[in-house]
This record gives structure tokens, sequence and C-alpha cells, in this order.
């Protein structure tokens, strides 16, 4: 018989350090009882971007305080969960590991069932949790390293019918800011640079001749490079206006690619109920205008911002999911910093001693 479950998330791939309490009630619908995430942009604001090293201690050293600030915020002993699901891959493997180790000590010293979950699956079971979506839907999971089409199905039910070739558009727009002097993280600062354009720069748009639901961002970016250095050349710098330009035709190309590509995975998959939207990069508002012009008739659906980064309550609901349909790790559970979600598909980036890349 279906009952309630509330599960502890830790989350820890990537520079956020996150905590939460979910509750999936025996209909299936999730709450969030607490939400805690401890970023470091501080401590990589100097480089340019997350150094993985300096992210592994980081984690290591906050989240035991991230998970005490989860459960007084739910207001909840760890007694009183029903088990503890944490990130196991992909990501930056010193990070994951700093909270699979908190899970098993907890799962150790409490008895509580440990759930492994998939990052990725985390933000591709999201919209459930907040909207209720049922099975099968279309996910675009678009982040800082991930970008690709999947056909969800069950909690442990993916079909990936494309992704990015190279550059996921989160770097993309990482290295767009670093190319123009914008600070980091990216995606929000060539947003608000982009909502100052009086115009538009024309850039390519790749992929778009040749058919299928396959991206790629890599060229894009030079071509960014290129029309950069013609502007300092041609103005003796890079004028505030023409920045702004320049990441207005970005961002605008970036959403071009990616609601074609979005009208192209729809029609190659009759039957779903919805279309939804998640990873960091789903933050971007126009990013997010433009595949809800596509997504009609369908519903579209976007969690909300706080939602779309990383954060433990979506592994937490995706723990429950997990979970509710009878799934249990041990304490040999693996850190891995690569883990597919669909895993007969060919590897769209190779593979290597660690396993596939995507």
């Amino acid at each position: 018989m279906a009952q309630d479950l509330t599960l502890l998330g830790l989350e820890s791939s990537c520079d956020d350090t996150a905590a939460a309490v979910v509750r999936r009630d025996a209909t299936g619908r999730g709450t969030i009882l607490s939400s805690v995430v401890l970023g470091q942009d501080d401590l990589h604001a100097a480089f340019g971007g997350v150094v993985p090293e300096i992210a592994a201690r980081a984690h290591a050293e906050k989240i035991d305080i991230a998970v005490e600030r989860a459960l007084a915020q739910a207001d909840l002993s760890l007694a009183a969960c029903d088990a503890i699901a944490v990130t196991a891959g992909p990501g930056l493997i010193g990070g994951v590991l700093a909270a699979v180790m908190c899970a098993k000590g907890l799962s150790a010293a409490t008895g509580l069932p440990l759930i492994g979950v998939n990052h990725l699956a985390g933000h591709a079971l999201t919209p459930r949790l907040t909207d209720g979506v049922a099975y099968p839907y279309l996910m675009l999971l678009v982040s800082g390293g991930h970008c690709q089409f999947l056909h969800v199905a069950g909690p442990d039910s993916y079909t990936r019918l494309g992704g990015t070739i190279d550059d996921a558009p989160g770097e993309a727009f990482d290295k767009v800011a670093r190319l123009l002097g914008l600070p980091q993280p990216g995606g929000p600062a060539v947003e608000a640079c982009a909502a100052e354009a009086t115009g538009t720069i024309r850039l390519p748009r790749p992929l778009l001749d040749r058919p299928g639901c396959d991206m790629s961002f890599s060229g894009l970016k030079t071509a960014v490079l290129r029309k950069r250095d013609a502007i300092v050349a041609e103005h003796g710098g890079l004028p505030r206006a023409l920045r702004a330009d320049l990441c207005h035709g970005f961002q605008t190309a970036v959403a071009d690619v990616l609601a074609e590509k979005t009208r192209r995975a729809i029609a190659a998959t009759p039957g779903i109920t919805a279309l939804a939207v998640a990873g960091g990069v789903a933050a971007n508002r126009t990013l997010r205008t433009a595949l809800e012009g596509v997504a009609a008739p369908l519903p579209f659906i976007a969690p909300p911002l706080r939602l779309c980064t990383d954060n433990a309550a979506m592994i937490a609901w995706a723990g429950a999911e997990r979970f509710a349909s009878g799934h249990r790790d041990d304490l040999t559970l693996a850190a891995r910093p690569r883990w597919p979600l669909d895993r007969v598909s060919a590897p769209m980036l190779g593979s290597g001693k660690r396993g596939a890349k995507a």
C-alpha cells in the first residue's frame, strides 16, 4: 500500500553544497519541507570558473552544516525521515564524494535506507515535484555541463533523442562572458547585459541545416570571439553598447537553436503529456519564452528559478520516486564522475576508462 515518504536529500556535484527535506504523499504529490543551498561563487570568482579542488574542500566543510539547517527548517529530526537520497554522480568527483560519504555515514549511524541519485535525474524529475506531470513527457535538460532531450517514461526510464555534440549552453554562456569581460557565472551576466541592447548582432545557428535533435554551441562561441575581435579592431576597444548587442545576438542564437531542435523533438515523441525544461540555463527568461512558443498545444512546464539551478530538493524527490518504486542502495554505493541517464543509446561524447561521458 502506498504511504507518505519523507526523504533527506544531499547534493554536491559542482559548486553548490545543498541539503533538503521533501515529502512524497501516498498519491505521489510532493512537498518541499526545506531547502538549503550554500553557494561558492566567492571562492571561485577570481579564477573565472569552478576550481574542482576548492569546490571539494568547501563541500567537505559545509555538507554537515547544510544537513543540520535543512532538518531544522523542516522542524524534523533525522529519525523522522524514511531514507537518505544523495547525488552519486555525474559531477566533479571530489564534490560528489563529499555528499556520498556524508550520506553513507548518516545511513550507517541511523539504519536509514540509502538511495543513490543521478544528478541529471534530479533535474529531469523536477516537473513531477513542482507540477505533478504524468509520464511520459519530454524533458529538455539544459545546464552548464549538459544539454539533451529526454523522453521520460519513469524514474529510471530515459531515452535520449539528441543533445550537444560539444559545449553545453551553460558552458558557452560562461565562456562568452569571459570573452566579453563579464563576471561569472556567465548565464545571468550575459542575460543582464543583453537586456541593455538597442540592436542585435547576427550570429550563426549551428546544425539547423542538419536533421535531428543534436546541437552544437562551440562554433557559436568562436563566432562571438571573432566578432568581438573585429569590434575591438574597429573601435579600439569594446564599447558597452556593442557588447550588449553582441550578448543579445548570442542569446538569441542559442534560443533559436533550442526552439527549433525542441520542435523536432516534440514531433518525434507522440503521446507525451508535456514539454518540460530544467537545469541552470532554464532560468534564462529569453530561452523560456522561446521554448514556450514551440510547446503549444502541449503544456509547458518550467520549474521555479530556485529549482532550475543545483539544489537538493530535486535529489530528495528523485530519491523518493526511486524509493517508492522499490529501489535501494547500500554502503557499496560509489561516486561516479560519469553516469548517462540513457544507458542504451551510444555515447554522444565518447567513452573512456571512467565510462560514457554523455
